[in-house]
C-alpha cells in the first residue's frame, strides 16, 4: 500500500531540525526500498524548510503510521502536524526515475485537498515535468480525499494548473526539492 506523509515544521523549529538532520536520514535510509519519493518543502524563498514529504510503500495503515510517528524530527517536536494518506501511484516509478534528474528548473508540491467528486484520479497524459502524481485516498482506499503531484514547473501558478480548477475545497503549492543524503 502506498502512504503519502507531509510533516509540517513546527515555527522556531529549524534549529532543532538541522540537529537532527543526520538522524533523519539515518531514519529514511532504512525505508531506502520502500521509498517512492521524499524531499523537504520550502517556503516562498525557495530557502526556508516548512516541511518533508515522503511517499512510501508500506504494507498497512499501521505500518504508514509508525512510519510518520516514530520519524526522530517528529519525535522531537520539530513539525507542528502531519497529513497521511493512502496514495496510488498513477505513474508507475520512484522520484529517481524521473527522466528530468534530480536538479533543474523548480520543483514543486500541489496539494489539493478533496471536495465533491473525485478528479484528478489519473496522471495528465503528455506531462514530461510529473515527478510523482497521485489521489490521496482514506485507509480503506474507498473515498478520495484530494491529490498530491510532485512536479517541475516555471512557477508556483504554472504547478497549482496541474490540478482541475475550482474543484477542490483547498490547493496548496509548496517548493520542494529532492531529498535524501547529498550525493
Amino acid at each position: 500500500m502506498e502512504f503519502f506523509c507531509h510533516h509540517r515544521d513546527r515555527a522556531g523549529s529549524l534549529g532543532l531540525r538541522d540537529e537532527l538532520l543526520e538522524a533523519h536520514w539515518a531514519y529514511m535510509d532504512g525505508f531506502a526500498n520502500e521509498l517512492i519519493a521524499r524531499g523537504p518543502t520550502f517556503a516562498d524563498d525557495g530557502d526556508t524548510p516548512t516541511g518533508s514529504v515522503h511517499i512510501v510503500d508500506l504494507p498497512d495503515p499501521a505500518a504508514a503510521r509508525a512510519f510518520a510517528f516514530d520519524e526522530p524530527n517528529h519525535q522531537a517536536g520539530v513539525y507542528r502536524d502531519v497529513l497521511l494518506r493512502r496514495w496510488r501511484n498513477t505513474l508507475g516509478r520512484t522520484m529517481w526515475d524521473f527522466p528530468g534528474g534530480r536538479t533543474g528548473g523548480n520543483r514543486y508540491l500541489v496539494l489539493g485537498l478533496g471536495e465533491g467528486e473525485p478528479v484528478d484520479l489519473e496522471a495528465p497524459p503528455g506531462r514530461d515535468d510529473l515527478i510523482a502524481h497521485g489521489p490521496l485516498l482514506s485507509d480503506d482506499g474507498a473515498t478520495w480525499l484530494g491529490t498530491a503531484v510532485l512536479l517541475r514547473a516555471p512557477d508556483p501558478r504554472a504547478a497549482r494548473a496541474v490540478l482541475t480548477v475550482d474543484r477542490y475545497a483547498e490547493v496548496e503549492v509548496h517548493h520542494w526539492q529532492f531529498g535524501g543524503r547529498p550525493t
